[in-house]
């Protein structure tokens, strides 16, 4: 019988190492991006090149304008905090945090596998390696998985949804061994929240973590930054 599998990209480490272990796991995929109006919107192009990378069986976004609610650094005019160090990063739940944004990603995502007739969802969230929002610890992928499973007519039926976290306990560096193990090719994924004409721009939370990841990996970071300042060896 095929499998089949839904899998949320936003273009970025996570989710795109998120989608090669689906890949080997020999699931038929149907990854899905969202245009919320976030302010690094070139990660959805990035999403469409790996969707063909990996020649998914279907790549859709689904457009939720989240400017509308704002509340976020990425979708409204909030400057993004920039040179911060990893005790600063993990202090607090920082002003980049989306309000629900993985609640209403999943919702959307468990709908599509309930249309396609597929009981397993892939998402790329650490609870190590993270900026501390709490829609990506595991407690809250659990929660999601008993709520969704009361909520759909699949769920009701016995044909449980089961929500993978497949990166949970992974740092960074080892995500990034991982997907290179799985012939990722990262130069065509992006992570930075506030890039300038396509760059990274270097100094935000997720470029810091992406760059720190690389180290810990022991290689190079694949993608142009702005800001020649980051060290990465």
């Amino acid at each position: 019988m095929e499998k089949k599998a839904v899998v949320l990209s936003s273009g970025g480490i996570d989710s795109t190492t998120t989608l090669a272990i689906t890949k080997s796991e020999g699931y038929k995929i149907h990854s899905i991006s969202f245009n919320y109006g976030q302010r690094h919107i070139i990660e959805l192009e990035k999403a469409k090149k790996i969707a063909e990378y990996f020649k998914v069986e279907k790549h859709i976004i689904v457009d939720v304008d989240l400017r509308k609610i704002g509340g976020s650094a990425l979708t409204a005019e909030v400057d993004v905090p920039k040179e911060r160090n990893e005790v600063q990063i993990s202090r607090e739940i920082p002003v980049t945090y989306v309000p629900a944004r993985n609640v209403i990603f999943l919702s959307i995502a468990s709908a599509l596998a309930e249309s396609i007739g597929s009981s397993d969802i892939f998402i790329g969230v650490s609870a190590i390696d993270y900026s501390g929002y709490p829609d990506c610890r595991p407690e809250f992928i659990s929660s999601f998985e008993k709520m969704i499973n009361l909520a759909t007519k699949a769920g009701v039926e016995g044909k449980k949804l089961v929500i993978h976290a497949p990166l949970a306990n992974l740092t960074k560096g080892e995500i990034i061994r991982k997907g290179i193990e799985l012939g990722v090719d990262y130069s065509i994924t992006h992570s930075c929240y506030d890039p300038v004409d396509g760059k990274a721009c270097g100094k935000c939370d997720s470029c810091i973590l992406r760059l720190k990841g690389f180290k810990e990996a022991g290689t190079k970071d694949p993608v142009e930054y702005v800001w020649k300042g980051h060290k990465v060896t």
